[in-house]
């Protein structure tokens, strides 16, 4: 399991710093995790992941950072 998490945060730090992922990730986020992990996992198991990286993503975003960030925008 410590394999997924570290999966998971390599999917979380490529949708915050590689624009062009993060849409990928938006349109198709199954491909675009399939594609990271270099895994077809069972629907059921990567919709969970899914849903655990756009947790991460806005949590992140909606933080004290993500506030900060939007003043220099």
């Amino acid at each position: 399991m410590e394999n997924i998490k570290e999966k998971i945060d390599e999917v979380v730090n490529k949708v915050k710093n590689n624009p062009d992922f993060a849409k990928k990730f938006q349109e198709e986020p199954v491909k675009a995790l399939e594609e990271v992990m270099g895994v077809d996992l069972p629907d059921d198991k990567i919709n969970e992941v899914v849903n655990v990286v756009k947790t991460k993503v806005n949590l992140d975003n909606s933080g004290i950072m993500g506030k900060v960030k939007g003043l220099f925008n």
